[in-house]
């Protein structure tokens, strides 16, 4: 058996590189952690219920992994209706949701999805500011709105959107 030198971290060098994607990885282990630690009032995860079995609240979190120039960036964005209240610093649940978006530049277009289970074509609305997006979404009790900043401006007469299955796609042409 050949003996293997440890690195700063007690790692067997050449075993794992803390670099790359082990580093990334443990750069959002990191950053899961403090999650954790701040988010102590919400302990499950997924759906809350009342007592006659209908959904109250929604909560979850994204999380997205630099690449590129950003390899070390890490973001995390909470989606769903649970949030801080400012004043007594308890989670409340609240009646609109916030989607889960995501935001793709891809060559000649920017692509916006959302996920809004339950929506239709036709109970989306979608508005155009300069580089704001605003997403709002009403179909019973389920209701959704979110602001997304998009990379640039773009005019009403360069987007389009569908909607199928909850899945909005909104596209920009450049």
């Amino acid at each position: 058996m050949s003996k293997r030198g440890k690195g700063k971290e007690g790692v067997a060098s050449g075993v794992f590189g803390l670099g790359g994607l082990l580093g990334g990885l443990g750069t959002m282990l990191e950053k899961l952690g403090e999650l954790a630690e701040k988010g102590k009032d919400l302990r499950e995860s997924g759906e809350i219920t009342s007592a006659d079995g209908k959904v109250r609240g929604v909560y979850g979190f994204n999380i997205r992994m630099g690449l590129g120039d950003e390899k070390d960036a890490v973001s995390v964005e909470p989606f769903g209706n649970v949030r801080k209240d400012e004043r007594t610093g308890k989670a409340v649940v609240q009646e609109v949701r916030e989607p889960l978006v995501d935001t793709f530049e891809e060559e000649g277009h920017v692509l916006v999805v959302a996920e809004m289970p339950g929506i239709a074509e036709e109970d989306v609305r979608v508005e155009l500011r300069d580089d704001i997006l605003t997403i709002t979404a009403e179909k019973g009790d389920k209701k959704y709105r979110k602001e997304v900043l998009l990379p640039a401006a773009f005019g009403p007469d360069k987007m389009s959107h569908s909607c199928r299955n909850g899945v909005l796609e909104v596209k920009f042409q450049r």
